[in-house]
């Protein structure tokens, strides 16, 4: 935390020897009126002291107030999905345990989860039918229902139907469904095959249907898939194409 707060006021044009001169507590309390400012790193910056702190209180005020500034998505693309990645990094370092990782994930499934649930969707004649899922033994979700929330805002058809999917079920959702579109996160290897393998496996079996991947087993990937397989290779890239695919 100590490192958090050092970083907070550097970043915002304090030199280290002037750093030095503060007391504990007076380092942690300009960190945290800095924290307060609408600077994408300062609100990541608040955010994780919140996590480290197990704090529901003060996450949930830093993000509302991030979402109040930046509005819904922008808050998600510049704060929440990049706190996410520095989170991983801090938890495979050890800086913070699996617990605390847990806690701030299942506090923003929650926030989208309600924003989902207060969308009006209309559907039209231009509507597709999507099916959002994630490959057996893949569980990590936030992308996904991001993604259930860009659908819908655009008046799309969604079947949400969330990790760790058998892929015989698959077969079960395109015979009853009929979907335009399969969207996926591949963020771990997959269990029974490799990445690759599992690709050419999708776009064989449902050479009618668009399929949509993402997650950091795609930006990793070197090789060829379907011809009805489009990679997601980032989050504004996730964003065009669901406008685009869903217009």
């Amino acid at each position: 935390k100590n490192i958090l707060n050092i970083c907070t006021l550097n970043r915002n044009g304090y030199k280290i020897s002037q750093i030095a001169k503060l007391s504990p507590e007076e380092l942690k309390n300009e960190a945290l009126r800095l924290q307060e400012s609408p600077d994408p790193d300062s609100i990541m910056d608040s955010l994780i002291n919140a996590m480290v702190d197990f704090s529901e209180e003060r996450f949930e005020r830093s993000l509302n107030s991030a979402i109040h500034k930046l509005g819904f998505e922008q808050a998600f693309t510049s704060v929440v999905f990049p706190l996410m990645e520095r989170t991983g990094v801090l938890w495979a370092t050890g800086v913070i345990r699996p617990s605390q990782e847990h806690f701030i994930t299942n506090l923003i499934r929650r926030k989208i989860t309600v924003a989902i649930d207060g969308q009006d969707v209309r559907f039209n004649e231009q509507s597709k039918k999507f099916v959002l899922f994630l490959p057996e033994g893949e569980t990590h979700e936030l992308l996904l229902l991001f993604s259930e929330y860009i659908l819908r805002k655009q008046n799309q058809q969604v079947v949400y139907i969330g990790n760790s999917l058998p892929f015989e079920d698959l077969y079960f959702l395109r015979d009853t469904f009929d979907p335009d579109y399969f969207l996926s996160f591949i963020t771990v290897p997959t269990r029974e095959m490799p990445v690759g393998q599992y690709l050419q496996r999708l776009s064989t079996a449902f050479p009618g249907i668009s399929i949509l991947i993402g997650g950091a087993q795609m930006r990793n990937f070197i090789g060829k898939v379907g011809d009805n397989v489009q990679p997601v290779l980032g989050l504004s890239d996730l964003m065009n194409i669901c406008r685009s695919q869903a217009s």
